[in-house]
C-alpha cells in the first residue's frame, strides 16, 4: 500500500523531466513517418521517368531513390516491388552494355562514381553477384598503383569528389569483389586508408564520404574525428550547407547526407540533439507535394527532360536531396515506430 500511495508523488517528480523529451520524440517520429510516406511515391515516379528518358543508369535518378526505397521497405513502408525490380534490371542491362569498356579498364561515362554507385545500389537491394558485377568490380581495381578513386566528372555535389568515388567504389567491391580480385582489393583498401587519413575534406560532400569510407575501412579513431568534424559544421538552423562560409545556406541534400553519414559512419544516436535538429530542418524544408528543393550549382550538358520529380532544371539535385532526406528520416525510426 505504501508503494501505491507514493506513486503519484514519484510521477509528479519524474514526469516534468522525461515527459517533454518523450513527447518530442513521438512527435518527430510521427512527422518523419508522414514525410516519408509523402516522399516515396515521388521517388518511385522519378525512377520510372528517368528510365523512360534515359537508357543509362544515373546516380541521382536511380541509385539514390532506390537506396531510399529499399531502406523504406526494410522498415515496413509499402513500395512498388515490381518497379524496384525493373530499376535493378535496367541498371544491370546498362552495365552489360559497357562490358567491353569495363574489361579494358575504361568504364562508362561517369567512371568510378557511376560504377560504384551502381554496385552500391545493387548490393543494398540484394542483387546476387553475376558475371557483369565481377567485371565492373574488376574495373574498380584495374589500376593497381592508385591509392583512391577519382571522379571523371565535374557536377557537384554528387559527381566531382574523389571522396565520393572512393566510398561508392569500396561499397561496390565489398559486395561484388571476386576471389580472383581478393589480393588487389586488400591492397587497395590498405592504400585507401592511408590516403583518407592524410587527406582532408573541404566541404560537406567530402566530409560525408570521407567519414563513410573510414567507417567501411574500420579506422575507428579516424572515423570518430571525422564525425566530430562533420558535426562541427552543423549550422544554427539545424542543417548543413554544401559549401563552407557564413553566406551559404543549409539545404536538404547536404543535411540529409550529413545525418546519414553521422548515423551510419559515426554511430550518432538519433536521440542526440544534433540529429534531432537536423530532422527538424528536413521536416520544415519538405514541400507540400512531398519533395525537397535544392538549387543546382552544376552546368547542364545533357538534354533536358521531365523525370517526374518537381523543380524543373533543378530536379536532378532535388531528387538526390529528397532521397538523402528520406534516408535520414528513415534511420531515425525505431523498430516499433516503423511504417505500417
Amino acid at each position: 500500500m505504501r508503494t501505491i500511495t507514493r506513486l503519484p508523488v514519484l510521477l509528479g517528480i519524474i514526469m516534468p523531466v522525461w515527459f517533454p523529451a518523450v513527447a518530442e520524440t513521438e512527435a518527430l517520429s510521427a512527422a518523419a513517418r508522414s514525410a516519408i510516406e509523402k516522399s516515396i511515391p515521388l521517388l518511385e515516379k522519378t525512377t520510372v521517368g528517368t528510365s523512360e528518358h534515359r537508357g543509362c543508369f544515373t546516380c541521382h535518378g536511380h541509385a539514390m531513390p532506390v537506396l531510399a526505397l529499399v531502406e523504406a521497405q526494410r522498415r515496413g513502408f509499402s513500395i512498388n516491388e515490381r518497379n524496384l525490380r525493373e530499376q535493378l534490371e535496367h541498371t544491370v542491362a546498362d552495365l552489360t552494355i559497357g562490358k567491353e569498356r569495363y574489361l579494358e579498364g575504361k568504364g562508362q561515362g561517369g567512371g568510378h562514381t557511376r560504377a560504384g554507385y551502381a554496385l552500391w545500389m545493387l548490393r543494398v537491394a540484394g542483387w546476387k553477384p553475376e558475371e557483369i558485377t565481377g567485371v565492373v568490380s574488376g574495373y574498380l581495381v584495374h589500376d593497381e598503383k592508385a591509392d583512391h578513386w577519382r571522379s571523371t566528372g565535374n557536377r557537384p555535389p554528387t559527381e566531382f569528389s574523389p571522396f565520393t568515388a572512393t566510398y561508392v567504389a569500396l561499397e561496390g567491391l565489398a559486395g561484388y569483389g571476386t576471389e580472383e580480385q581478393r589480393d588487389r582489393i586488400i591492397e587497395r583498401r590498405r592504400k585507401v586508408r592511408d590516403w583518407l587519413v592524410r587527406t582532408k575534406a573541404k566541404e560537406t560532400e567530402e566530409r560525408v564520404f570521407r567519414l563513410l569510407s573510414l567507417k567501411e575501412l574500420k579506422a575507428v579513431e579516424e572515423s570518430a574525428r571525422a564525425a566530430e568534424e562533420l558535426i562541427d559544421t552543423q549550422r544554427r538552423d539545424g542543417g548543413w550547407a554544401q559549401l563552407p562560409g557564413e553566406d551559404q545556406e543549409s539545404d536538404p541534400y547536404a543535411t540529409g547526407s550529413a545525418l546519414f553519414a553521422l548515423r551510419r559512419g559515426g554511430g550518432l544516436a538519433t536521440e542526440n540533439e544534433v540529429y534531432r535538429k537536423g530532422m527538424r530542418f528536413l521536416l520544415d524544408a519538405q514541400r507540400d507535394d512531398g519533395s525537397w528543393y535544392v538549387k543546382s550549382r552544376s552546368k547542364p550538358f545533357q538534354k533536358y527532360y521531365e523525370s517526374g520529380y518537381p523543380h524543373k532544371k533543378d530536379q536532378f539535385i532535388s531528387m538526390a536531396a529528397g532521397s538523402w532526406a528520406t534516408l535520414a528520416l528513415l534511420l531515425a525510426l525505431e523498430p516499433e515506430e516503423q511504417g505500417r
